[in-house]
C-alpha cells in the first residue's frame, strides 16, 4: 500500500496559494480585474534614502546642505596627534590627515580660501608646527578663527593664518614645551628642550604682532596656574597683546576672509596682465 494518495485540486480551496504581500515598493493589483496594470503613484511607499539615515546618525539631522563655495573649512579639534597613536576615546586632529589636505587645497582651482577653526588642547610639538608651517606656505588667502580654546602648540596653528580671530570666551594658554615620559636629566636634554622652545617662539612671534619679550615673559609667568606656569588668555586679553588680529566668530571671519579672496583673485589678474 502507497504512503502517499493523490488528491484532486479544488478551485480556490485545495491547493492553498496565499495572496502576495505588497513589499515597500511594490503595488498590490485589483482584485477584480487582476490583468489591470498597479497604480504605482497612489500605493508607492516612500522611504528614507540611505544617505539621509547616515546623516541622521552621524550628524543628527536628516538633512546636511550641500552648498558649492570656493571657501574650504579646515578643522583642528581635540588634540593633535603627532608620531604615537592616542587612545581610541581621545577626540584627535591626526597630522598626518591634515597635510595631504593642506597639498590638495594649494593645488585646488575651486578653492580659493581657507577658513581653519580651532577648538584644541594642544598635543604635539612637531606635528602641531608642520601644520602651522604648510598653512603659512599656502599662496591662498587663510583665516582662523579659536572656538572654545586654541591652547599650547595650537597657538602656532592660529597666528599661521594670514588673519586670525577669537571668539570673546575663547581661550588659549600659553606655556613652555613640556615632555613625556622618562626624561634623563642632563644637560642636553634642557639644550634640546631649549631649541624645541626656540622653535615655537620664533614662529609665533614671526606670524603675528608678539614680541619676544612679551611672549616669553607669558610662558614663564608663575602664579596663573595651579600645578604649572604659563598664561591664560581669554578673547580681548588675546588681542591686546597681539597675539590675535580681532575678537570675533563666524561671521566676521568670513566676511574677513571674502575680501582676502576679492584682493587675492584682483591681484592675480593684474599680474596675468
Amino acid at each position: 500500500m502507497s504512503y502517499y494518495q493523490s488528491f484532486d485540486e479544488v478551485p480556490g480551496i485545495f491547493p492553498y496559494h496565499p495572496p502576495a504581500q505588497p513589499g515597500p515598493e511594490t503595488n498590490p493589483q485589483n482584485p477584480e480585474n487582476p490583468d489591470e496594470e498597479p497604480n504605482h503613484d497612489k500605493t508607492r511607499v516612500v522611504g528614507k534614502s540611505k544617505n539621509s539615515m547616515e546623516t541622521v546618525k552621524e550628524m543628527g539631522v536628516t538633512q546636511v546642505p550641500e552648498v558649492k563655495s570656493n571657501i574650504h573649512c579646515l578643522t583642528i579639534v581635540g588634540q593633535i596627534e603627532g608620531h604615537l597613536v592616542l587612545p581610541p576615546q581621545n577626540k584627535t586632529t591626526k597630522y598626518e590627515h591634515m597635510i595631504p589636505q593642506l597639498v590638495a587645497l594649494e593645488q585646488s582651482p575651486d578653492v580659493e580660501g581657507i577658513l581653519v577653526v580651532l577648538n584644541t588642547v594642544g598635543g604635539d610639538v612637531e606635528a602641531g608646527l608642520a601644520i602651522a608651517e604648510m598653512l603659512s606656505g599656502l599662496s591662498k588667502p587663510t583665516v582662523s578663527v579659536v572656538l572654545g580654546g586654541g591652547h599650547s602648540i595650537g597657538v602656532p596653528i592660529a597666528v599661521a593664518a594670514d588673519y586670525s580671530f577669537i571668539a570673546e570666551t575663547a581661550s588659549m594658554t600659553i606655556h613652555p614645551i613640556r615632555l613625556n615620559g622618562l626624561v634623563i636629566g642632563v644637560p642636553q636634554t634642557y639644550e634640546y628642550l631649549d631649541k624645541m622652545q626656540d622653535r615655537v617662539v620664533r614662529f609665533v612671534t614671526a606670524h603675528s604682532g608678539i614680541s619676544q619679550e612679551k611672549f616669553r615673559e607669558l610662558m614663564f609667568r608663575t602664579g596663573e596656574l595651579a600645578r604649572d606656569i604659563g598664561t591664560v588668555l581669554i578673547g580681548q586679553e588675546a588681542v591686546e597683546c597681539g597675539l590675535i588680529n580681532e575678537v570675533g566668530g563666524i561671521h566676521r571671519a568670513m566676511d574677513k576672509l571674502k575680501r582676502l579672496v576679492e584682493e587675492w583673485k584682483s591681484g592675480k589678474e593684474v599680474l596675468l596682465q
